[in-house]
């Protein structure tokens, strides 16, 4: 190989060499001290001792506890993106498809991003709590006579992450949507088509890996997140993610939140590694853009 020939297949590397640097200091390098971690053991004394030790590994994958708030983090994920896709689809084929007025409808999508999720989750409380909006317009409508206790519990929860997801939803759909050349609906329209039919035999198909790239990012999101179950569910409502909370910020217990963190994590990328082997990250891809 030439001097000529090397340095053009160098050339590339060097082009990618900041940011493969900002993701090995900033993902990988935390991950390896996670892992290390994880295999060390906190003492009854407080103090961790180094070494290469399998009890917060078999404390977290025998321990019925984990394994329940994992299901129960899984299984809250899966109907948060379910509700996403089904609340997001008719507002992206809306913005889709709507004529002068589609930036004024992303502008309004994506005013949520601009507050603060903690501050949009915690509004939450003054819509559905004892003295918030809801019962207050229906004890003064006469409809009930005490407050109803609507919050922490795993509804709330549902409603908080569908609340913080939708929009991420909405953005992959209306993305795919919007590569999709509408005179593909009109030829099946004037092939005796009816509206109905062209959106399920066109539309709908050609728009799936929008919605298969937003209840992926949804899911991901959802099984991770820690905000929303603390603050708008009970105590029998924690997700895995407030289990690592608590591990490594309120017991100060490094090694078993490290295993824990590595154990959600295992779990969410088996999951991604699945979706890859049937539907393919190429698809992901498109939806995404």
């Amino acid at each position: 190989m030439s001097s000529v020939e090397a340095r053009e297949a160098r050339q590339p590397w060097i082009l990618l060499s900041p940011a493969l640097t900002a993701v090995g200091l900033l993902l990988f390098v935390p991950l390896i001290f996670i892992v290390v971690y994880s295999f060390w053991l906190r003492t009854a004394t407080g103090a961790d001792v180094a070494g290469f030790h399998l009890d917060n590994w078999a404390e977290a994958l025998t321990d019925a506890f984990y394994r329940d708030i994992l299901i129960s983090t899984l299984r809250i994920a899966a109907i948060t993106t379910v509700v996403c896709a089904l609340a997001g689809y008719p507002a992206a084929y809306f913005i889709a498809r709507s004529r002068g007025n589609k930036m004024i409808l992303l502008l309004l999508l994506m005013l949520p991003f601009w507050i603060s999720y903690i501050i949009r989750t915690m509004s939450w409380i003054n819509i559905l709590g004892v003295s918030g909006a809801i019962n207050s317009a229906l004890m003064a409508l006469g409809v009930i006579s005490e407050p109803i206790n609507m919050l922490y519990n795993e509804t709330t929860v549902i409603l908080g992450l569908v609340h913080f997801l939708l929009p991420f939803m909405i953005l992959n759909i209306y993305v795919s949507l919007e590569g999709i050349d509408t005179n593909l609906e009109d030829a099946a329209t004037s092939l005796g088509a009816t509206r109905w039919q062209s959106f399920l035999e066109v539309t709908l198909p050609l728009s799936l890996p929008g919605l298969a790239a937003g209840g992926l990012l949804c899911f991901v999101l959802g099984a991770g997140t820690y905000i929303t179950p603390l603050v708008l569910g009970g105590p029998t409502d924690a997700m895995f993610a407030n289990l690592v909370f608590e591990a490594i910020i309120t017991q100060l217990n490094w090694p078993l939140g490290s295993a824990l963190s590595l154990m959600l994590l295992a779990v969410l990328g088996l999951l991604v590694a699945i979706y890859n082997r049937y539907l393919g990250m190429a698809q992901l891809m498109k939806g995404l853009g």
